[in-house]
């Protein structure tokens, strides 16, 4: 972009974005992101605590794990879901709930890139701009969030035999503040959102 700009005058400009979550989001067990994937495999072991079977089927109906649906018998639906970790008894998660994560909410990354678009010139920014928070929350503090919003009471565990990624992922949006920007869904209103959104 900066090469395009210098040699024949466009104003194109690179943004960053931190981890984006909100409305139709992948909760694909087998290959979502971290925290759409934590939504779905608490919202299973709060249906299965709760003795809500319904819930289940509905829920595997839409979205199979692995081609398993809600037609499958019990014990075959009881272990696909014990294979990522959801059991009546709780839910397990990979790694040690340590690292931290920046999430953005997906329609601000949007309303940012739109707001970069309108008033931004690339004389005026230099080179890319990060669009995130500049907030962390630790895996394990979101999923204690999720478990709050959820209502859900069971045993939460994490498996530090399995990795951790990346400990840290935080982006610096000062260049974007400066220039005007500011994310306003901040985790706990963004969890509740997406929360609703997936129950509908």
């Amino acid at each position: 972009c900066e090469s395009f700009n210098l040699q024949y005058g466009t104003n194109y400009i690179a943004v960053m974005p931190t981890n984006l979550y909100g409305p139709h989001d992948n909760f694909d067990l087998e290959r979502s992101h971290v925290l759409p994937a934590m939504i779905r495999k608490i919202h299973l072991a709060h249906c299965l605590k709760e003795g809500n079977w319904e819930a289940v089927l509905k829920d595997l109906n839409l979205r199979p794990v692995e081609g398993v649906n809600g037609q499958y018998s019990q014990e075959e639906i009881l272990n696909i879901l014990k294979k990522y970790g959801i059991s009546e008894s709780g839910v397990e998660l990979w790694g040690t709930g340590t690292p931290l994560r920046e999430f953005l909410w997906s329609e601000e990354m949007a309303d940012a890139s739109v707001f970069i678009m309108e008033q931004v010139d690339f004389k005026d920014a230099r080179s890319h701009i990060n669009i995130g928070t500049g907030k962390e929350i630790t895996i394990k503090a979101l999923a204690e969030l999720i478990m709050k919003t959820l209502g859900y009471t069971g045993k939460l565990t994490f498996n530090s035999s399995k990795p951790d990624g990346t400990m840290r992922k935080l982006t610096d949006p000062s260049k974007l503040h400066a220039l005007g920007w500011h994310h306003r869904i901040e985790i706990e209103e963004g969890v509740q959102r997406m929360y609703e959104w997936y129950l509908k």
